[in-house]
Protein backbone atom coordinates (compact mmCIF):
# COMPACT_ATOMS: atom_id res chain seq x y z
CA UNK A 1 0.00 0.00 0.00
CA UNK A 2 1.75 3.32 -0.76
CA UNK A 3 1.02 6.63 1.12
CA UNK A 4 -1.77 7.79 -1.41
CA UNK A 5 -3.99 5.06 -0.32
CA UNK A 6 -3.07 4.45 3.25
CA UNK A 7 -5.38 5.93 5.98
CA UNK A 8 -4.04 9.52 6.98
CA UNK A 9 -3.31 7.96 10.82
CA UNK A 10 -1.25 5.44 9.44
CA UNK A 11 0.57 7.80 6.61
CA UNK A 12 0.97 10.39 9.77
CA UNK A 13 2.58 8.18 12.06
CA UNK A 14 5.06 6.92 8.79
CA UNK A 15 5.69 10.58 7.89
CA UNK A 16 6.47 11.61 11.66
CA UNK A 17 9.14 7.71 12.21
CA UNK A 18 10.96 9.65 9.31
CA UNK A 19 11.20 12.88 10.31
CA UNK A 20 12.79 12.09 14.19
CA UNK A 21 14.48 9.48 12.43
CA UNK A 22 16.71 12.23 10.36
CA UNK A 23 16.59 14.50 13.35
CA UNK A 24 17.99 12.28 15.90
CA UNK A 25 20.55 10.64 13.40
CA UNK A 26 23.42 11.91 14.73
CA UNK A 27 22.46 9.98 17.57
CA UNK A 28 24.44 6.70 17.81
CA UNK A 29 22.20 4.76 20.29
CA UNK A 30 18.88 5.06 22.31
CA UNK A 31 18.50 3.26 25.28
CA UNK A 32 14.87 3.12 26.77
CA UNK A 33 14.76 2.70 30.64
CA UNK A 34 11.08 1.20 31.80
CA UNK A 35 9.09 -0.70 33.78
CA UNK A 36 5.24 -1.24 33.72
CA UNK A 37 5.18 -0.31 37.73
CA UNK A 38 5.74 2.96 39.34
CA UNK A 39 7.98 3.07 42.41
CA UNK A 40 10.88 0.38 41.53
CA UNK A 41 13.51 3.16 40.69
CA UNK A 42 13.46 3.59 37.09
CA UNK A 43 14.32 7.16 36.75
CA UNK A 44 17.27 6.57 39.92
CA UNK A 45 18.31 3.62 37.25
CA UNK A 46 18.36 6.14 33.87
CA UNK A 47 19.64 8.86 35.79
CA UNK A 48 22.68 6.03 36.68
CA UNK A 49 23.23 4.56 33.71
CA UNK A 50 23.54 8.00 32.17
CA UNK A 51 26.18 9.58 34.16
CA UNK A 52 27.76 5.79 34.16
CA UNK A 53 27.89 6.02 30.48
CA UNK A 54 29.48 9.75 30.61
CA UNK A 55 32.08 8.79 33.40
CA UNK A 56 33.43 6.29 30.66
CA UNK A 57 34.23 8.84 28.15
CA UNK A 58 30.85 8.71 25.99
CA UNK A 59 28.57 11.74 24.81
CA UNK A 60 25.48 11.37 26.70
CA UNK A 61 21.87 12.64 26.55
CA UNK A 62 19.05 12.29 29.43
CA UNK A 63 16.08 12.86 28.20
CA UNK A 64 12.89 12.86 30.77
CA UNK A 65 9.86 11.44 28.20
CA UNK A 66 7.67 11.03 31.68
CA UNK A 67 5.44 13.37 30.28
CA UNK A 68 3.28 13.95 32.89
CA UNK A 69 5.23 13.17 35.92
CA UNK A 70 8.77 14.43 35.25
CA UNK A 71 11.12 13.47 37.79
CA UNK A 72 14.60 13.56 36.05
CA UNK A 73 15.32 17.68 36.83
CA UNK A 74 14.68 16.94 40.63
CA UNK A 75 16.97 13.92 40.38
CA UNK A 76 19.67 16.55 39.36
CA UNK A 77 18.90 19.35 41.47
CA UNK A 78 17.78 21.14 38.37
CA UNK A 79 14.23 22.39 39.35
CA UNK A 80 14.94 26.01 38.37
CA UNK A 81 16.27 25.29 34.58
CA UNK A 82 14.59 26.69 31.92
CA UNK A 83 14.74 26.24 28.34
CA UNK A 84 14.58 29.65 26.35
CA UNK A 85 11.43 29.81 23.64
CA UNK A 86 13.32 29.51 21.25
CA UNK A 87 13.01 26.32 18.47
CA UNK A 88 14.84 24.36 18.29
CA UNK A 89 14.96 23.02 22.39
CA UNK A 90 18.27 22.94 23.42
CA UNK A 91 19.13 20.39 26.20
CA UNK A 92 21.21 21.65 29.37
CA UNK A 93 24.74 20.82 29.57
CA UNK A 94 24.02 19.09 33.60
CA UNK A 95 27.88 17.45 35.32
CA UNK A 96 28.80 16.75 31.23
CA UNK A 97 25.05 15.06 30.05
CA UNK A 98 22.98 16.64 27.94
CA UNK A 99 19.65 16.41 29.77
CA UNK A 100 16.40 17.47 28.16
CA UNK A 101 12.79 17.23 30.51
CA UNK A 102 9.05 18.55 29.73
CA UNK A 103 9.51 20.36 33.62
CA UNK A 104 12.20 22.41 31.84
CA UNK A 105 9.32 24.01 29.76
CA UNK A 106 6.26 23.90 31.73
CA UNK A 107 5.93 26.73 34.22
CA UNK A 108 4.52 25.23 37.62
CA UNK A 109 5.80 21.16 37.94
CA UNK A 110 3.60 21.54 41.51
CA UNK A 111 0.37 21.03 39.48
CA UNK A 112 -0.98 18.17 38.30
CA UNK A 113 -1.18 17.87 34.66
CA UNK A 114 -3.97 15.95 33.82
CA UNK A 115 -3.72 15.43 30.46
CA UNK A 116 -5.54 12.87 28.10
CA UNK A 117 -3.89 10.65 25.77
CA UNK A 118 -4.36 12.25 22.67
CA UNK A 119 -2.68 15.98 24.22
CA UNK A 120 -0.07 13.23 25.22
CA UNK A 121 0.85 12.30 22.23
CA UNK A 122 1.08 15.45 20.73
CA UNK A 123 3.26 16.25 23.54
CA UNK A 124 5.55 13.76 23.09
CA UNK A 125 6.17 14.38 19.23
CA UNK A 126 7.05 18.30 20.25
CA UNK A 127 9.32 17.26 22.60
CA UNK A 128 11.37 14.63 20.45
CA UNK A 129 11.09 16.72 17.05
CA UNK A 130 11.50 20.11 18.39
CA UNK A 131 14.87 19.13 20.26
CA UNK A 132 18.88 19.59 19.37
CA UNK A 133 21.21 17.39 20.95
CA UNK A 134 23.75 17.31 18.62
CA UNK A 135 26.28 14.44 18.38
CA UNK A 136 25.84 11.79 20.57
CA UNK A 137 26.62 8.31 21.29
CA UNK A 138 23.94 7.31 23.82
CA UNK A 139 20.56 8.96 24.76
CA UNK A 140 19.16 7.10 27.51
CA UNK A 141 15.59 7.97 27.64
CA UNK A 142 13.84 8.16 31.26
CA UNK A 143 9.77 6.32 29.79
CA UNK A 144 6.67 6.67 31.39
CA UNK A 145 5.74 3.94 33.77
CA UNK A 146 2.76 1.49 32.41
CA UNK A 147 1.26 0.41 29.05
CA UNK A 148 -0.11 3.47 27.90
CA UNK A 149 -0.35 6.33 25.48
CA UNK A 150 2.84 7.84 26.19
CA UNK A 151 5.43 4.57 26.32
CA UNK A 152 3.75 3.21 23.37
CA UNK A 153 4.08 6.32 21.70
CA UNK A 154 7.40 7.25 22.08
CA UNK A 155 8.28 3.20 21.61
CA UNK A 156 6.64 3.44 17.94
CA UNK A 157 8.42 6.95 17.30
CA UNK A 158 11.78 6.83 18.43
CA UNK A 159 13.02 3.62 17.14
CA UNK A 160 14.72 2.64 20.28
CA UNK A 161 17.29 0.21 19.74
CA UNK A 162 15.99 -1.51 23.20
CA UNK A 163 15.10 -1.31 26.81
CA UNK A 164 16.93 -2.08 30.16
CA UNK A 165 13.88 -3.22 32.29
CA UNK A 166 14.06 -2.18 35.95
CA UNK A 167 12.81 -4.79 38.61
CA UNK A 168 12.65 -5.17 42.31
CA UNK A 169 13.22 -8.55 43.98
CA UNK A 170 9.54 -8.68 44.75
CA UNK A 171 6.84 -11.12 42.66
CA UNK A 172 4.43 -8.92 41.92
CA UNK A 173 6.87 -6.46 40.47
CA UNK A 174 8.46 -9.46 38.13
CA UNK A 175 4.67 -9.86 37.22
CA UNK A 176 4.76 -6.27 36.08
CA UNK A 177 8.37 -6.21 34.07
CA UNK A 178 7.32 -9.41 31.96
CA UNK A 179 4.17 -7.44 30.97
CA UNK A 180 6.21 -4.46 30.20
CA UNK A 181 8.83 -6.55 28.44
CA UNK A 182 6.54 -8.34 26.37
CA UNK A 183 4.89 -5.13 25.36
CA UNK A 184 8.40 -3.62 24.15
CA UNK A 185 9.33 -6.90 21.82
CA UNK A 186 5.51 -6.85 20.51
CA UNK A 187 6.42 -3.57 19.49
CA UNK A 188 9.82 -4.72 17.64
CA UNK A 189 12.42 -3.80 20.55
CA UNK A 190 14.86 -5.79 21.93
CA UNK A 191 15.11 -6.06 25.52
CA UNK A 192 19.06 -5.40 26.48
CA UNK A 193 18.43 -6.99 29.71
CA UNK A 194 17.01 -6.41 33.44
CA UNK A 195 18.58 -4.67 36.40
CA UNK A 196 17.23 -5.34 39.48
CA UNK A 197 17.27 -2.57 42.21
CA UNK A 198 17.00 -2.42 46.01
CA UNK A 199 18.06 -5.59 46.16
CA UNK A 200 19.11 -7.72 49.42
CA UNK A 201 22.39 -8.24 47.67
CA UNK A 202 21.60 -11.72 45.87
CA UNK A 203 19.97 -11.45 42.50
CA UNK A 204 16.24 -12.70 43.30
CA UNK A 205 14.40 -16.01 41.66
CA UNK A 206 11.75 -13.49 40.48
CA UNK A 207 14.12 -11.01 39.21
CA UNK A 208 16.05 -14.47 37.01
CA UNK A 209 12.26 -15.53 36.05
CA UNK A 210 12.01 -11.75 34.22
CA UNK A 211 15.55 -12.47 32.23
CA UNK A 212 14.07 -16.09 31.40
CA UNK A 213 10.92 -15.36 30.14
CA UNK A 214 11.87 -12.31 28.16
CA UNK A 215 15.43 -14.16 26.64
CA UNK A 216 17.71 -11.74 28.11
CA UNK A 217 20.19 -11.40 31.03
CA UNK A 218 20.02 -9.38 33.89
CA UNK A 219 22.78 -7.07 33.66
CA UNK A 220 23.33 -6.45 37.53
CA UNK A 221 21.78 -5.91 40.97
CA UNK A 222 21.80 -2.16 43.50
CA UNK A 223 21.61 -3.26 46.81
CA UNK A 224 18.53 -0.87 48.58
CA UNK A 225 21.18 1.54 50.10
CA UNK A 226 19.63 5.09 51.65
CA UNK A 227 22.56 6.77 49.42
CA UNK A 228 20.26 6.84 46.22
CA UNK A 229 17.73 8.73 48.63
CA UNK A 230 19.94 11.18 49.93
CA UNK A 231 21.29 11.72 46.93
CA UNK A 232 17.75 12.39 44.50
CA UNK A 233 16.68 14.54 47.45
CA UNK A 234 20.14 16.45 47.89
CA UNK A 235 19.62 16.92 43.67
CA UNK A 236 23.79 14.63 43.34
CA UNK A 237 23.71 11.66 41.51
CA UNK A 238 24.73 8.34 43.22
CA UNK A 239 27.46 7.25 40.77
CA UNK A 240 29.08 10.57 41.21
CA UNK A 241 28.76 10.72 44.94
CA UNK A 242 29.73 7.12 46.59
CA UNK A 243 31.76 4.31 45.15
CA UNK A 244 29.94 1.38 45.98
CA UNK A 245 27.21 2.73 43.63
CA UNK A 246 29.86 3.79 41.21
CA UNK A 247 31.02 0.49 41.41
CA UNK A 248 27.45 -1.68 41.17
CA UNK A 249 26.05 0.68 37.93
CA UNK A 250 29.77 0.65 35.97
CA UNK A 251 29.21 -3.35 36.42
CA UNK A 252 25.03 -2.71 34.93
CA UNK A 253 26.97 -0.49 32.26
CA UNK A 254 29.71 -3.14 31.34
CA UNK A 255 27.29 -5.90 30.56
CA UNK A 256 24.82 -3.51 28.82
CA UNK A 257 27.57 -2.35 26.57
CA UNK A 258 28.98 -6.12 26.16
Amino acid sequence: MDNGHMHPSFARVIAQKEHLKKKLSSIKHKIGVYSAKGGVGKTTTAVNIAYSLAKLGHSVGLLDADIDCPNVTMFLGMESAKLDSVQPMRPIVHQGVKVLSTAMVVDEMKMPMIWRGPIITKMVWELLANSEWGDLDYLVIDLPPGTSDSPLTIMQLLGLDGFVIVTTPQKISAVNSIRSGIMAKRLGAPILGVVENMSSGEISKHTKAVADELGTDVLGSVKRDDIFNSCSDSGKVAVLEDREAADAYLGIVQNLLG
